[in-house]
């Protein structure tokens, strides 16, 4: 693995996946709808592709196009209400690594994908459903997708994690947004986690 590409690289997790990726010495396209939010002590060392998955699948095609691997990291910030962003970008980018052969691809959903419909909190019900559609297209493509369900996403310090393979329930209730990143880029280089949900959390403080 030497060149990735990180989609929703200016959010929360995207953010530190991408200084992960740099860190690791990986060659790193940010792809961006505002090139501006990407910090100025990474802007010289990343590429930075500027499109929208949603409503833009070309510009999705370019930034796949030579990498050996994808993060897919998209959000709706603190927006809950119905939407089809997650999935339908998250089709199109699938569509472009299939087309471009980039078979390696790690995707961010939710710890909630875990409960029963019933016991998911109302409030997160309408986003939930856009994840349950954004897993049922990645769990169906022929790549070898890694499908992380996080809990609470924190901004504790970095910590030792706990990362389980096809578990039945979250193995824990926050994780720091550090690791979560730091784990998006690593694990698309271990096949231990090829076409598998992973439940991830800090390990309990001592």
């Amino acid at each position: 693995m030497q060149k990735i590409v990180i989609f929703g690289a200016t959010g929360m997790t995207g953010l530190c996946a991408l200084e992960a990726a740099v860190k690791k010495g990986l060659s790193v396209r940010a792809f961006v709808r505002d090139p501006a939010k990407v910090p100025e002590t990474l802007k010289d060392k990343v590429e930075i592709f500027k499109g929208d998955a949603v409503s833009d699948p070309q510009s999705v095609k370019d930034a796949v196009d030579g990498v050996d691997g994808a993060v897919i990291i998209l959000g709706t910030r603190n927006a809950l209400e119905p939407t089809t962003d997650l999935s339908v970008g998250t089709k199109n980018i699938i569509d472009a690594l299939i087309e471009k052969n980039v078979t390696k691809v790690s995707v961010c959903m939710s710890a909630f994908l875990f409960y029963e419909p019933d016991k998911v909190p109302p409030r997160f019900v309408d986003l939930n459903a856009d994840h349950e559609r954004m897993f049922e297209i990645v769990k169906d493509c022929p790549l070898d997708w890694i499908a992380v369900f996080p809990p609470h996403i924190s901004d504790e310090p970095s910590r030792e994690i706990i990362v389980e393979v096809n578990p039945e329930k979250s193995p824990g209730r926050a994780v720091s947004k550090w690791d979560l990143g730091q784990f998006f880029v690593d694990c698309l280089s271990e096949p231990k986690y090829y076409k598998s949900v992973i439940g991830i959390c800090n390990a309990p403080q001592k």
